[in-house]
């Protein structure tokens, strides 16, 4: 009996017992490929970058020279995008600042020299006949310049109307001569400004020996305030989108609160009109 028993467990164990060997050898369940692909897609995924928008052009400063039928000015602008514009790398509308400085000459003086003089160590020297005051004028102004033509890119040029106005602050300075003046039966060499009593020597050709300088006549300076206007065509032609670089064009009217004399032949005026033309130049940022 024995011996049957042992003979049974060989067979059974030569046959092996099912899920025992199984238990002990088993294997991690494969992952299918499909769910690979997708986790390797994941990982590999990186959002795009936006590209980096230009920075917005928001203001503007330049400087310029402006030449007047009535005289000359330097002047320094400072602008700034309008409101709807401020995210656009481009320009349309500007507000406008400005401070000018300059002076204003009558269209009919004219600087000469006089060779007449006969007395002994005169040296003649540059005056302006008639000339009786010189005229200089501070301006604060602010105004509007629109583009009505063209586009503000580099390389093209675009047209804008400019127009605006502001304070003025004017300085009249006496205009000296020196000249031959008899005076009781005695001529001698006087520095004069025009008045009633120097009319007759002021205006005297044969005997003016030229000007007496600039600084002459400094402490005498009186000031004249007032307002001023202008309105032009303003081509820009710049050809880098943050430089500036600009040709204007137009007409100004000042009115002072006193008549200015600036000739003695002439009538004195409280309004000065000119038409101009200017350059400037200047950075954008």
């Amino acid at each position: 009996m024995q011996r049957f028993i042992k003979c049974c467990l060989l067979a059974a164990l030569a046959c092996g017992i099912p899920g025992i060997g199984e238990a002990q050898t088993s294997t991690p369940k494969p992952v299918p490929a499909k769910d690979t692909a997708t986790a390797q897609t994941a990982q590999k995924t990186v959002p795009p970058r936006r590209p980096k928008r230009p920075k917005p052009i928001s203001r503007e400063s330049s400087i310029g020279l402006r030449l007047r039928t009535d005289g000359w000015s330097l002047f320094f602008d400072k602008g700034y995008v309008k409101s709807e514009d401020r995210f656009s790398d481009l320009f349309y509308d500007i507000r406008l600042f400005w401070v000018e400085l300059g002076e204003v000459k009558h269209t009919k003086q004219i600087k000469r020299s006089n060779t007449g003089v006969t007395t002994p160590g005169d040296q003649a020297t540059p005056f302006v006949y008639g000339k009786t005051n010189n005229f200089y004028t501070f301006k604060l102004g602010y105004g509007f310049r629109k583009m009505i033509a063209g586009k503000p890119e580099p390389g093209t040029v675009s047209i804008h109307l400019v127009y605006g106005g502001g304070i003025s602050l004017g300085l009249l300075k006496p205009y000296y001569i020196n000249a031959l003046v008899t005076k009781n039966g005695i001529t001698s060499e006087q520095s004069i400004t025009y008045s009633d009593s120097t009319k007759e020597a002021f205006l005297s050709k044969p005997n003016i020996i030229g000007s007496s300088g600039f600084s002459k006549g400094l402490g005498e300076i009186k000031l004249v305030p007032g307002v001023h206007a202008k309105l032009g065509l303003h081509f820009d032609i710049a050809t880098d989108k943050k430089g500036k670089l600009a040709i204007e064009t137009g007409m100004g009217l000042d009115y002072y609160a006193k008549e200015v004399e600036l000739m003695a032949v002439v009538k004195p005026t409280a309004f000065l009109a000119n038409f101009y033309a200017s350059v400037q130049i200047g950075r954008r940022k």
